[in-house]
């Protein structure tokens, strides 16, 4: 497993955000299971919906289902953005996880420039 860097990278990573339901896992230190849904993610974190915060600073397991495969990373809690929204750090990703990662960030940045340039093009100027 490749350790991911401590400081912070000096270009902000690209995020993806997901319209469908993406059900994802965390499993705590303690064993317990936490049930969320990824909101967004990126190589370095993400935001995940859950019924009710885990404690910043826990480190976690985190698991989810990308269209590029499954994705198992190990995870740093932040700070609650809400009581739902949860903010988390990618502490150390598998080389394989990490490349599933950033395919299905790349082909989502790919399909929006796809619709962009489709909406360009069907403006009316």
């Amino acid at each position: 497993m490749v350790s991911l860097r401590q400081s912070q990278p000096p270009q902000r990573a690209t995020r993806v955000h997901f319209t469908e339901r993406t059900p994802a896992v965390l499993r705590l230190g303690d064993g317990r299971r936490v049930s969320a849904k990824l909101k967004v993610v990126s190589i370095t974190g993400g935001l995940l919906s859950v019924a009710h915060p885990v404690d910043t600073g826990c480190n976690a397991k985190l698991m989810f289902l990308t269209a590029a495969g499954m994705v198992l990373g190990s995870a740093e809690m932040l700070s609650p953005l809400s009581w739902s929204l949860q903010a988390f750090r990618f502490v150390a990703l598998a080389d394989d996880d990490q490349d599933r990662l950033k395919t299905v960030i790349q082909r989502s940045v790919d399909g929006n420039r796809a619709d962009h340039g489709q909406i360009e093009r069907s403006r009316a100027w």
